[in-house]
């Protein structure tokens, strides 16, 4: 039988987003048995959650037939603290997906513009259509974010802007004196969505918290998560840093319990490991700078990375994709971004770092 729902119009034409092959699917296809496969796909930490997130799950769990608490109360008195801001301030999502979807329902209608990047991740499209607002893509530079021709696009229909710094898929950062030009020169009928999900891999980076300290910038919404650098992708916990008055409305929009109990304790115990932080901090210098020289010895081309994966020109990228999978290493194909030669390839540790060269470059010879 047909199904004869009379279903949203912009489901029609709605992409859907792919995330990396788990290990266990590409297993299933490849024959391979799980514990021989590595994934370098999803930007994940390879060293792990804390062990001190670990520990405190262990805590909770006995207590999982109760209902998280709906607010989050010590989670957030301890974020708040450690960023410098009121917990009246922050807004908790399951994963920075979710702030994202927030900022559709507040904002996005029929017949607004919002203004993102070309090769931008790919939620920020996503959820543009799904409320029928109009995606308008500015064309990259050196594949990263053109920043003034983004404000030229600035028109009165306008109501929001996504720019992630450092960019997902592209790796590329801003330059310091750029961002704080574009953020000073955003209109205020405009929301400014800074992405900032791999900050943490940055040594300097740009502080834009002041802006939401002091108010200056109620058009400012800072976006972090706690799925990259501290190792809780599979709890998914993002949060939003904003103006009082635009979190009290976001907030009418949030879901209760959005933010689970063990998701809650880890992220909580996690943001006092500064020793796991640091390790991760170091992995990624160290295994980012391999994986460049090694595509440099390889004739590769690669956009220089900011943030904890690289993208690399390798000539037919679903191809190259399938065949490394067959050798159990897991990458993200790009087509979808439409950069269908590319791979995007996470630092792994040393040894899967490694092992991904030793695969690649054989796939490459053949």
């Amino acid at each position: 039988m047909i199904l004869s729902l009379p279903l949203n119009p912009a489901l029609d034409s709605l992409p859907v987003y792919q995330p990396g092959r788990p290990i266990e699917e590409v297993a299933r296809d490849v024959g391979l048995p799980a514990a021989d496969i590595i994934k370098l796909a999803s930007n994940e930490n390879p060293l792990g959650p804390s062990p001190l997130a670990l520990a405190a799950m262990q805590k909770i769990l006995p207590q999982l037939h109760l209902y998280p608490d709906g607010n989050a109360y010590y989670f957030k008195q301890a974020l708040a603290k450690r960023i410098g801001v009121e917990t009246g301030n922050l807004i908790l999502g399951n994963g920075s997906s979710e702030i994202i979807e927030f900022v559709g329902h507040a904002l996005m209608t029929p017949g607004i513009d919002v203004v993102v990047s070309e090769y931008c991740f790919a939620v920020y499209p996503i959820v543009t259509k799904l409320f029928g607002a109009n995606l308008v893509s500015v064309p990259a530079k050196n594949f990263g974010h053109d920043l003034p021709a983004m404000l030229r696009a600035i028109t009165p229909r306008t109501r929001v802007i996504f720019v992630a710094n450092p960019n997902n898929p592209t790796g590329t950062l801003a330059p310091r004196e750029e961002i704080v030009r574009f953020v000073n020169e955003v209109p205020p009928h405009v929301l400014l969505v800074m992405d900032e999900a791999y900050r943490e891999f940055l040594d300097d980076p740009v502080d834009l918290l002041p802006l939401v300290r002091t108010g200056r910038q109620p058009n400012l919404l800072l976006m972090r998560t706690f799925s990259k650098i501290y190792g809780l992708a599979g709890l998914r916990l993002g949060y939003g840093i904003a103006h009082s008055e635009l979190i009290t409305s976001l907030e009418k929009i949030r879901q209760p319990f959005n933010i689970n109990a063990l998701a809650q304790g880890a992220a909580l115990a996690a943001l006092e490991d500064r020793d796991h932080l640091a390790r991760t901090h170091a992995n990624n210098l160290a295994g980012r700078k391999y994986l460049e020289d090694a595509f440099r010895e390889l004739g590769l081309e690669y956009v220089p990375s900011a943030a904890n994966f690289v993208l690399v020109r390798v000539g037919n990228g679903q191809k190259v994709f399938i065949e490394l999978q067959k050798l159990g290493v897991i990458t993200r194909p790009m087509a979808s971004y439409q950069l269908p030669e590319s791979l995007r390839v996470s630092v792994g540790t040393p040894a899967e770092n490694t092992r991904f060269i030793a695969a690649l470059t054989k796939v490459l010879a053949s």
